[in-house]
């Protein structure tokens, strides 16, 4: 690697053509601009320049380490533009949520990137475990979860909370739906859905609810945008978060039952800590806490301490 300092005196002076001008330029003196070259020379293993009287000639091995600086000085002038220029449309930005959260988040997030051609979004669902796991590593610039993280390394802000919604069939007349017939209709499962369960119907159906496992299953969905789709056809009823409804195509299908006590999963959303976050990333973040401010507006007041 050459030394910085000397590639650029040794430019500097292949642009002004002489060493008076050169030391003048960089505010040096001409000993110091003829050391810094003997250092260069000794540096590359061979002469740059041959000299006649005051003036000098380049060598091949000169004319090489002076596209060299050339092109230095030019990547380090991008580097400190873009460093300089925090520009909230520009750069990449990755983000990572739960399925059902990403799925009303992405239309945003779209919207945003068409008046932004220079905007690129990576938006992945995960886990919680592996969005906690990639915000330490650097993988992700943003993670929305359900719950505060408890990692010195990660930062978090309680933005909002969403309702879990008991779906059934609209043909389901019953508002508050007995327990045995959520039975007779079957449980759609899904991987978090006997986690929602558990929550739900603890508080609900104490007297009769045994634990998720225990339900009459109907069927299982792995792709969150399907988990509504066999509950539209009245095959059976489902648990999701209200983002998880929210986009649900056939929507007029379904009804959200009007449990007496609602359960609500709190919204964080989570960076690295100490990590000053760019204007895109923090554009990323207002278009989060826009959508969470949305959910918080449809899933009613906030959930008592």
């Amino acid at each position: 690697m050459l030394n910085s300092q000397w590639l650029e005196t040794f430019t500097c002076l292949c642009e002004t053509g002489g060493y008076s001008r050169a030391a003048e330029r960089l505010n040096m003196t001409q000993p110091g601009v003829s050391q810094h070259m003997r250092k260069l020379e000794q540096q590359v293993g061979q002469q740059l320049v041959t000299k006649s009287g005051k003036s000098f000639t380049l060598t091949e091995a000169g004319e090489a380490v002076y596209r060299l600086g050339v092109a230095r000085r030019a990547e380090e002038e991008q580097l400190a533009a873009e460093i300089g220029t925090d520009d909230p449309s520009v750069g990449t930005a990755a983000l990572a949520c739960s399925g059902s959260f990403a799925m009303i988040l992405y239309p945003d997030l779209v919207a945003e990137m068409a008046k932004a051609s220079q905007l690129s979004v990576h938006l992945e669902a995960a886990p919680q475990s592996s969005i906690l796991a990639g915000l330490v590593e650097g993988k992700f610039d943003l993670g929305v979860l359900d719950h505060p993280p408890h990692r010195a390394r990660i930062e978090a802000e309680r933005i909002g909370f969403e309702e879990l919604c008991l779906i059934l069939p609209a043909s389901v007349s019953e508002n508050v739906p007995t327990f045995s017939s959520l039975e007779t209709l079957g449980f759609i499962a899904h991987p978090d859905g006997y986690e929602y369960a558990d929550a739900l119907f603890s508080l609900n159906y104490p007297g009769e609810f045994e634990g998720a496992r225990r339900l009459r299953q109907r069927g299982f969905v792995n792709q969150i945008g399907q988990i509504p789709a066999p509950v539209a056809s009245g095959v059976g009823y489902t648990i999701l978060p209200r983002s998880g409804v929210a986009t649900f195509r056939g929507r007029g299908k379904l009804r959200i039952s009007q449990l007496p006590k609602p359960v609500r999963r709190d919204i964080w959303l989570a960076w690295r800590r100490g990590r000053t976050l760019p204007g895109r990333v923090n554009l990323l973040a207002a278009i989060v806490r826009d959508v969470a401010a949305r959910l918080r507006t449809v899933s009613g007041a906030e959930p008592e301490e």
